[in-house]
């Protein structure tokens, strides 16, 4: 790699930091299996009185679906506990009955299912003002109030039964459609909840993080890291009306305790890339093997007719070489795979260039603004990589 080009990230990062697109990022890129390159931009917040570090554990909000559940159902479908032709209704008894029960795991991966992009199950339990409504929560936990949404708040055990309902009654799109939707992952996460009697964290936790030695990823990190690693979110006006900080940002998965198929994952910059680099290696990492080949190639790739998507994985737009504004990135190969996530988190894995690329920032912090998005603060770090390694041909 042409380093003296990878010097360019620092300008877009710096830039991005300066216009508050982000109070402070952290960018790794891997080539080849080795860190290339490792730095972190700005502070935790605008204040600006904790500056940001390499180790710092980031909300990774839909990076979740690929990094935790996803990997998850790809050990499943290895073992044959899982087939993807298959429906809700094969593994989900609560699901049975209803509208959802007939629909196949394949489309639910591919978000060509039908089922509606979100459901806001807060906003029933918050008044005109945004003020949550007496009775639902509490500030303190207790047998009947132990699912706990962020600091010194908790919501009834019976609301779990609510959002499930809720899921349950939404309305039903046409089959074949590509609708992206948090409610397709928080399905597949209870199917790896049933299939292996443990919870998602627990499972994914055991199975890949643990024997990897990642020790700065999993769900509801303030169990397992410092405070002062974790990197605030957002100031919440409604719902919850606190700094979020180690309490998982999105309030479908906050109103489940935290840990949910499409949301809830938080990790540092290294230990996204180590799962990134384990699945372009095929499925093994460090001498050992996670995922057979072939069902990370399966994945990996192209699956949809009607989208860019594969099983689980986001992947470039198929026609990238003649878009205006290309996805991931203009020199993403079609075998790139990877998921960004709302907080501003991504990670990419091009395996036409041995090359992943992790970038993590809290840009919804304070107020969940979107300028890294309208800057394309990530794509335009993305292409500089791909240059620096074009360069060097």
């Amino acid at each position: 790699m042409n380093l003296s080009l990878l010097d360019k990230i620092d300008s877009i990062a710096n830039d991005a930091v300066a216009k508050q697109a982000a109070p402070g990022c952290v960018v790794l890129v891997l080539k080849d299996g080795k860190i290339a390159f490792e730095k972190a931009y700005g502070y935790y917040t605008y204040e600006k009185q904790e500056p940001m570090r390499t180790d710092a554990v980031f909300d990774m909000a839909s990076v979740t679906k690929i990094c935790a559940t996803t990997l998850s159902v790809m050990k499943l479908y290895d073992e044959g506990k899982i087939d993807l032709n298959k429906t809700l209704g094969d593994y989900l008894p609560f699901v049975r009955g209803t509208n959802k029960a007939s629909l196949l795991i394949s489309k639910i991966l591919l978000h060509q299912a039908g089922l509606v992009a979100y459901i806001p199950f807060y906003k029933e339990t918050i008044d005109a003002e945004g003020k949550p409504i007496p009775g639902i929560y509490q500030t303190t936990e207790s047998d009947s109030f132990s699912v706990q949404v962020a600091k010194d708040f908790f919501v009834a055990n019976a609301w779990q039964d609510s959002i499930r309902q809720k899921i349950l009654r939404s309305p039903l799109g046409p089959q074949d459609k590509y609708v992206y939707s948090d409610n397709d992952f928080i399905f597949l996460g209870k199917i790896v909840e049933e299939v292996t009697g443990m919870g998602l964290d627990k499972y994914v936790q055991k199975t890949f993080y643990k024997p990897m030695g990642l020790t700065s990823i999993g769900f509801k990190p303030l169990q397992f890291v410092p405070e002062k690693l974790v990197v605030p979110t957002e100031a919440e006006t409604k719902f919850r009306t606190q700094l979020l900080r180690g309490y998982v940002h999105d309030p479908g998965s906050a109103m489940m305790g935290g840990v949910a198929g499409h949301a809830g994952l938080f990790s540092n910059a290294y230990d996204i890339g180590a799962l990134m680099q384990m699945l372009m290696n095929g499925g093994t990492f460090n001498g050992y093997r996670y995922l057979q080949q072939s069902t990370v190639e399966m994945f990996t790739k192209y699956q949809s007719d009607i989208s860019r998507r594969g099983f689980g994985f986001d992947k470039p737009e198929k026609d990238n070489a003649t878009r205006k504004e290309a996805y991931p990135t203009a020199s993403a190969s079609a075998a790139t795979f990877g998921h960004t996530g709302f907080t501003g988190t991504s990670t990419w894995a091009d395996p036409a260039s041995n090359m992943v690329f992790v970038f993590l920032s809290n840009r919804v912090n304070p107020s969940g603004s979107n300028t890294l998005g309208n800057m394309n603060v990530r794509p335009k770090i993305h292409e500089t990589i791909y240059q620096s390694m074009q360069s060097t041909k």
